[in-house]
């Protein structure tokens, strides 16, 4: 199937990371001018970008500071400079809480990066695809809106905000020709869920097995159903909350 993505343009923020990078590939793949925006993790994004070139592509890596608007007006002038008008934003980006007693701050901290600053990205990108007529957003969400992790409030608590501004975005934006929708992964297999302490491999085999599929998410999962939102392919499909869990949800 042709996504219709050939040529367009899109920003996808967290590439330095697992799920980020597999869904800058996979738009890649279908044609698409990536941007790779990062934040504190240069390397990773610099190398996906000329992987992503070295295969045929077109890329550049911008760095977003979610925290300073100044770094986002600057990041999309660099990509429409670079690359063109953003015709799809994937939003990724994710700050996660540190290890620690979480208090009104960390909960102030987290809405300011993961819920102020995507918005304020997606602020940014939207004068374009309004000129243009056309436009997709795809926001990243998690499964723990639904299923809390013990550890913390923030995190869980700043992904359900992002969806109920991606139904405000979707009702709002789709007379334009742009249709936003949220992608909620489940546990997902990445580097950060082998190595982070109290998950690795043993969670990551107990999830498995409550899975109806009997694995957990991959990256590459979340990249194909971004791919799809993200697209020329998706005429109709607003407003909506696309879980890739396997089916996690139906053992609960």
């Amino acid at each position: 199937m042709d996504l219709g993505l050939n040529g367009r343009v899109a920003l996808v923020t967290g590439a330095s990371g697992d799920i980020g990078g597999a869904i800058a590939t996979a738009l890649a793949q279908e044609g698409a001018l990536v941007a790779a925006a990062w934040h504190s993790n240069e390397e990773p994004a610099r190398a996906l970008v000329e992987t992503i070139i070295r295969t045929g592509g077109k890329a550049a890596a911008v760095r977003i500071d979610q925290r300073d608007p100044e770094s986002i007006q600057a990041a999309v002038l660099q990509v429409e400079r670079e690359l063109g008008d953003i015709a799809v934003l994937v939003a990724n980006a994710v700050s996660w809480p540190a290890r620690t007693p979480e208090t009104w701050q960390t909960l102030a901290d987290g809405f300011t990066a993961n819920v102020a600053g995507t918005l304020t990205v997606i602020d940014a990108a939207l004068p374009g695809m309004r000129a243009a007529g056309w436009g997709r957003v795809v926001l990243i969400s998690s499964d723990v809106v639904d299923q809390p992790m013990p550890a913390t409030a923030v995190y869980p608590a700043t992904k359900g905000a992002l969806e109920t501004a991606a139904l405000v975005l979707a009702a709002r934006e789709a007379p334009y020709g742009i249709l936003t929708n949220v992608v909620r992964p489940g546990f997902t297999l990445t580097e950060r869920a082998l190595t982070h302490p109290g998950f690795g491999q043993e969670v990551v085999d107990a999830e498995a097995a409550r899975t109806p599929t009997r694995r957990i998410c991959t990256p590459q999962d979340v990249a194909s159903a971004v791919a799809y939102l993200g697209s020329a392919a998706n005429g109709h499909v607003n407003g909506e909350v696309l879980s890739v869990a396997g089916g996690r949800h139906l053992t609960r």
